[in-house]
């Protein structure tokens, strides 16, 4: 656990200095705003991905290393696997070396560098974006469902094609992103339910049509096992989890009370703040239904990450005199959040062949 504390006070100095020494740009029709400087944000990003592409544990770290072990991954068994998009990159990846590391490294690679990039281009704070995008638990989560969380950086990519409403571009982002995990298909009827103004009666009732949809893809999913019920992924047909730790729901839900409360200077500083918000409510909303049972928690891979943006601009949603106050509010109850996931209850230990502390 101890690199993770070092990897937290790295990333979050760096990006504290990428916003003090950033540049004045101009994003849309707003005002004036700052892009952090790229070489400290550079560091944000090599930070991440040294530490998540060393690791040899962590969540289901350990099976996919030992699959890319002994699997050929021969052209007729990659078509014959779901995700055939991970499929190929393990077989162009096991063409060149046996060893799995370069298999993590490489999804470390591209899921931080994604994610950091988007980060840096619409938080407002981008050093509280890092932080949060750290004690949130989204970062180590990025290290346990390893498909998925790259499927959900992938399209989180596109989030431009999103806020500019060029669906086209976002779809072809989406299929792509859904050849490492089918589940991100999900994101093809999210994207108009989403382009919408936030806290309206009709927004609230697509959310609520877009929470069904979620569950109907979960209840779809017994038809599949049945039909895999032969092979090897049939154990996860009765793979129970439990429910989601209601102390996170709270925590997903902070960011949305200020926003609410502040809608309207939000949509005055930020013209895509709408999308972001429901973006953020649909992530509140999965993970409520996930306190029932944890497997609807993954969902919110796809939209946890908006959090991470809309908690940057809640700072500037108060008056002058109180964002002092706010920003140093949120890194206090945001460690403790960190302390008590990561070590009273999770017990995460980090391990690493090229990385020791």
């Amino acid at each position: 656990m101890a690199i993770l504390w070092v990897n937290l006070v790295v990333v979050y100095i760096a990006s504290f200095f990428s916003r003090h020494l950033a540049t004045p740009v101009t994003i849309g029709p707003g005002p004036l705003s700052f892009r952090p400087n790229r070489w400290m944000t550079a560091i944000v990003m090599a930070t991440f991905v040294l530490i998540a592409g060393f690791r040899n544990n962590i969540g289901d770290t350990f099976f996919y290393m030992y699959a890319y072990k002994v699997n050929d991954f021969t052209w007729d068994q990659v078509k014959a696997e779901k995700d055939i998009g991970f499929g190929i990159l393990q077989m162009i990846l096991k063409s060149y070396t046996e060893d799995p590391q370069l298999l993590i490294f490489l999804t470390a690679l591209v899921t931080n560098v994604l994610i950091v990039y988007v980060l840096y281009k619409y938080s407002r704070l981008f050093e509280v974006s890092i932080y949060v995008y750290i004690t949130s638990g989204l970062y180590i989560v990025s290290m346990n469902g390893v498909r998925q969380f790259l499927a959900s950086a992938i399209v989180f990519a596109a989030t431009k094609y999103l806020f500019v409403g060029s669906w086209q571009k976002y779809f072809l982002v989406v299929a792509f992103a859904s050849t490492f995990h089918g589940s991100a298909l999900i994101l093809i009827p999210i994207y108009f339910i989403v382009r919408r103004k936030a806290w309206t009666l009709s927004t609230l009732a697509i959310l609520f049509m877009a929470v069904i949809i979620i569950i109907g893809y979960n209840v779809l999913s017994d038809a599949i096992f049945a039909a895999i019920a032969d092979t090897h992924y049939s154990e996860y047909k009765n793979f129970q989890e439990g429910g989601a730790n209601i102390i996170r729901v709270a925590v997903g839900a902070v960011p949305l009370l200020f926003a609410y409360l502040g809608r309207n200077k939000l949509r005055e500083i930020f013209p895509h703040g709408d999308y972001v918000v429901n973006m953020s409510l649909l992530n509140f909303i999965i993970m409520a239904i996930a306190t029932q049972n944890w497997i609807f928690a993954r969902f919110t891979i796809y939209f946890g990450l908006y959090n991470v943006i809309l908690m940057s601009w809640v700072i500037s949603l108060f008056v002058k005199r109180q964002q002092k106050f706010i920003y140093y509010a949120i890194l206090g109850f945001y460690l403790i959040y960190f302390y008590y996931e990561n070590v009273v209850t999770l017990h995460i230990l980090y391990k690493s062949d090229y990385l020791k502390f």
